[in-house]
């Protein structure tokens, strides 16, 4: 069936059991049940390594990543000198599963990229990111081909690149474009000349993440990732360029019809008033993750206040969405004119008590109409106001 097609997470089987469940419980614990069902399409774990010399900016990375500046809670230690003797996993902020590594250090004058792979559990990791805040030297090679040697992805980061920028901004002829592209390619040049054949080099500043290639960098990753990992990526990436948050918004539209079916299979079971209270439960929840994933939640909006000197206030009166005022049934049944749908949905509950074969196959499919139109509406209008707000923190002409 083709509606099953990128259901990937939940097979048909797991439908059934799901219906068989929910047909003996009571609404509350019904929506509860689903909502564990949502949550777990987001408990796919990602690993990420991230290794090089001391004093290249490993550690500043994991927090740029994650979100965090170096002195934010939970974020990474970060100092002039090494600061890490073993891995430590740092946690994503808002997704547990997503797992940011900070390795120690390379480039010692007895390193061994063999001994240091076991010594840091390389099968854990779902690649490797290989940070040099100059040029890549041989240990950075030793640890790339011991890598691929063993079956895993590894990523080429050139660091501190604000900091190159500013060095050369003293020259009269200093010309940025012309400056990246001699970073890069002496970079590649220094690869090739010790064995790394068409190596690839993404230019990176912790401290200014969304410029330079942090969109090559996430396209590359996402490409390679299998198709699980890759929403999970998209997810916890911080929501610092127009191209993430565009591939963001791309990454739950393709979740609509994951959601708007489990809220079909609901609407077939004859319990009276259980189809209207779970599509206005998967609706809160759903939209409530679209804030989160866009950083437009109050703790998220309160960290780009202290980032970018604006308030609260001014990056709210910039929103559109019905939803600002708060997330309550009023704002839901304004979304896409859906308030006439529910109360036709209501009313085909009625018709399944009374009609079962007939009533649970229209309000099935009103079901999966309604929470479709609604999401659909919901997304488009939080993604813009994201994209909105991410240009006034930029300072951008919106």
């Amino acid at each position: 069936m083709a509606m099953f097609d990128d259901f990937d997470i939940i097979t048909l089987e797991d439908l059934e059991d799901i219906k068989e469940s929910i047909s003996t419980q009571d609404v509350p614990t019904a929506v509860n049940t689903i909502k564990e069902v949502l949550d777990k399409q987001d408990l796919v774990e990602l690993n990420i390594g991230v290794t090089g010399e001391s004093g290249s900016g490993k550690s500043t990375f994991v927090n740029a990543f994650r979100g965090l500046g170096d002195e934010e809670e939970d974020s990474a230690k970060t100092g002039p000198v090494e600061t890490t003797i073993e891995p430590e996993a740092y946690v994503h902020p808002k997704y547990q599963n997503v797992k940011v590594w900070d390795l120690p250090g390379i480039g010692t004058p007895n390193f061994k990229a063999d001994e240091y792979l076991k010594l840091v559990e390389f099968e854990r990791y779902d690649f490797f990111i290989i940070i040099a805040s100059d040029r890549f030297r041989e240990c950075h090679i030793q640890l790339a081909t011991e890598i691929v040697r063993m079956g895993k992805r590894f990523y080429f980061v050139r660091s501190k690149i604000d900091s190159s920028i500013v060095a050369e901004k003293r020259k009269k002829s200093f010309d940025q474009k012309k400056t990246l592209d001699t970073i890069r390619e002496d970079c590649e040049k220094g690869l090739r000349t010790i064995g790394i054949e068409d190596p690839v080099v993404f230019l990176i500043s912790s401290f200014e993440l969304g410029n330079y290639d942090l969109n090559l960098l996430q396209d590359r990753m996402e490409q390679e990732l299998p198709q699980q990992k890759r929403r999970v990526l998209m997810l916890a990436l911080p929501n610092i360029t127009l191209e993430i948050n565009e591939k963001k918004k791309k990454v739950l539209e393709k979740n609509i019809g994951k959601v708007a079916l489990l809220s079909a299979l609901v609407a077939t079971i004859p319990v009276p008033g259980l189809s209207v209270a779970m599509d206005f439960a998967i609706v809160i929840k759903e939209i409530e993750t679209y804030y989160s994933t866009f950083g437009l939640d109050d703790p998220s909006l309160q960290t780009l206040c202290e980032r970018s000197g604006k308030t609260i206030e001014e990056f709210k009166s910039l929103m559109k969405s019905p939803m600002i005022g708060g997330i309550n049934p009023a704002s839901i049944l304004s979304l896409a004119g859906a308030a006439f749908l529910l109360v036709a949905e209501n009313t085909v509950e009625y018709a399944v008590s009374l009609i079962p074969l007939l009533g649970s196959v229209v309000a099935g499919g009103l079901s999966y109409i309604t929470v479709s139109i609604m999401l659909k509406r919901a997304l488009k209008d939080i993604a813009e106001d994201a994209r909105i707000v991410l240009m006034a923190s930029l300072q951008t002409e919106v």
